[in-house]
């Protein structure tokens, strides 16, 4: 009897264990982490307990903090270097309780903090080692404190690192085994950490925009990627697009909204994107142009030119495609017409623009895309995909369209259909198709604005089995576009693509 109590005392042991270390590694598995703790939307103080809780409160995976030393070797939680106007490197911690923060709470001290946050076992606390601009000796007795604190505590499973300190990261890898660590400054590179055995990056998202190689180099490497600091809806879109393992932001609550919305969210990867950071004409690995005058089988006044940045032009992280009045080989307006012809082609999936449309009687905005190989014959036989079309005249209205042989605007039986937008001019909307085997979807700001079907008669009415690319530009005058004239005084016109994005399954 005893001995079967023993037994019984043992596994109870064990299970006892393995649940309190389930319960210690449950944290939430989302991408948010907390700048600051969640602070914005009700008011609190950053870097207080208070934004802690919230951060907490909302189910965020991570809430960071940041790390001081006082004069007299206290370790006290605060973003900038002085807290309420006293610098916190050259004071005591008395002399920081002097001042209050907004909600009456004093400066927390790092044990303070950590301990608070021990009380939950769901969200990881970030914690963030400022170099104290005091030299490295200051730093390093920064670093080896606040690890003796976190071991003391024995907080090591609820906390995870960061700095814009190499040599404070470098030293957290050495003295703590198995911690993670990221790096914020965005000055070394992929092979650099690599070898130096971080477990995580954390760069602004810019950089990772400018490096295009970082984001498939670091995943290469196993290196966890987080982006600070993403506030507005574009910049954690772009994260979430790229599959970012975190995302800090001031706007936690948004950034959880945008993640149900999310393509990556709904099964989508993403296959190829230009977000335009560069500058000058659009990369050459990625665009090239349709060239020329011939009216393009529209009446289209406009000569496209060839890689002219009167034209085309990257600026600011934007796309300008500009209609300009300006004579060139028997035409009175020049325009350009990029395209990723033979530069990406693809068949099936999600394709996302985010674009600012030009204002003006006469002007014929596109984005579309047609076949690479041309399958089945000559327009329209082998199809075009009209993901929006906009004519100048109808200043409040965007279309969607398909053509294929049976259904074409040469013999008036075209499928489409047209939206109303608000601000189309001077706001960004994002224009999107889910393209499958059976149907394609259209959408404006995820409003669905057409779905055409796969009929299943062949090719006459459905040709989108086979690859097709995307083209974009601004036409002046035409057929349709050029139905109620054009008027001179809205030149130059430009068209605004903030990024193309392609997903597929």
């Amino acid at each position: 009897m005893k001995r079967l109590l023993i037994s019984t005392m043992f596994i109870g042991m064990i299970v006892t264990n393995t649940m309190a270390q389930k319960t210690i590694t449950s944290w939430n598995k989302n991408q948010v982490v907390a700048h600051r703790g969640a602070w914005k939307k009700l008011g609190l103080p950053e870097n207080s307990i208070a934004s802690l809780q919230q951060a907490v409160k909302l189910g965020c995976h991570g809430s960071e903090f940041d790390v001081h030393l006082s004069k007299d070797s206290v370790m006290v939680v605060n973003h900038d270097p002085n807290f309420l106007g006293i610098n916190i490197g050259k004071s005591t911690y008395k002399e920081l309780l002097a001042k209050k923060l907004s909600n009456g709470e004093f400066i927390p001290t790092l044990e303070a903090y950590l301990k608070e946050g021990m009380k939950q076992k769901t969200t990881k606390l970030i914690l963030e080692l400022k170099p104290q601009n005091l030299g490295r000796e200051r730093d390093s007795l920064l670093t080896a404190m606040a690890l003796k604190m976190v071991r003391k505590m024995k907080a090591e499973a609820w906390v995870e690192y960061i700095s814009f300190g190499y040599d404070i990261c470098t030293q957290i890898i050495k003295n703590m085994p198995g911690a993670k660590v990221q790096y914020l400054k965005g000055d070394a590179t992929p092979e650099k950490m690599k070898a130096d055995n971080f477990s995580g990056v954390d760069y602004h998202f810019s950089v990772y925009q400018k490096n295009v190689d970082y984001i498939p180099k670091f995943k290469k490497y196993g290196i966890t990627l987080n982006g600070w600091t993403a506030n507005l809806p574009q910049e954690i879109e772009y994260l979430l697009a790229n599959n970012f393992d975190y995302i800090t932001t001031n706007e936690p609550e948004l950034t959880f909204e945008l993640i149900k919305k999310s393509p990556v969210a709904k099964g989508w990867k993403l296959k190829w994107a230009d977000e335009f950071n560069g500058k000058g004409l659009p990369d050459p690995n990625n665009w090239t142009y349709d060239v020329g005058g011939s009216g393009w089988g529209n009446e289209e006044k406009q000569f496209y030119t060839n890689a002219d940045t009167l034209n085309a032009k990257v600026d600011k992280g934007v796309l300008n495609i500009i209609a300009r009045k300006a004579d060139k080989e028997n035409m009175n307006f020049t325009s350009a017409r990029v395209t990723t012809r033979k530069k990406f082609d693809w068949k099936y999936g999600r394709l996302e623009v985010r674009a600012m449309l030009p204002k003006g009687r006469g002007l014929w905005p596109a984005i579309w895309m047609l076949p690479g190989d041309w399958k089945y014959g000559n327009w329209p036989s082998s199809g075009e995909i009209d993901v929006m079309e906009h004519v100048g005249y109808e200043p409040d209205t965007v279309y969607t369209t398909v053509h294929t042989k049976s259904f074409n605007h040469k013999i008036n039986t075209q499928v489409g259909n047209g939206l109303k937008v608000l601000n189309p001019y001077t706001e960004y909307h994002v224009y999107s198709i889910e393209w499958f085997a059976d149907h394609i979807d259209f959408f404006i700001d995820d409003q669905k604005a057409l779905t055409f079907k796969n009929s299943g008669k062949g090719s006459e009415q459905w040709p989108f089995d086979q690859s097709f690319h995307l083209l974009m530009n601004v036409a002046v005058g035409g057929g349709w576009g050029g139905k109620k004239g054009i008027d001179e005084s809205v030149f130059p016109a430009e068209m605004k693509v903030d990024y193309v994005r392609v997903y597929q399954k």
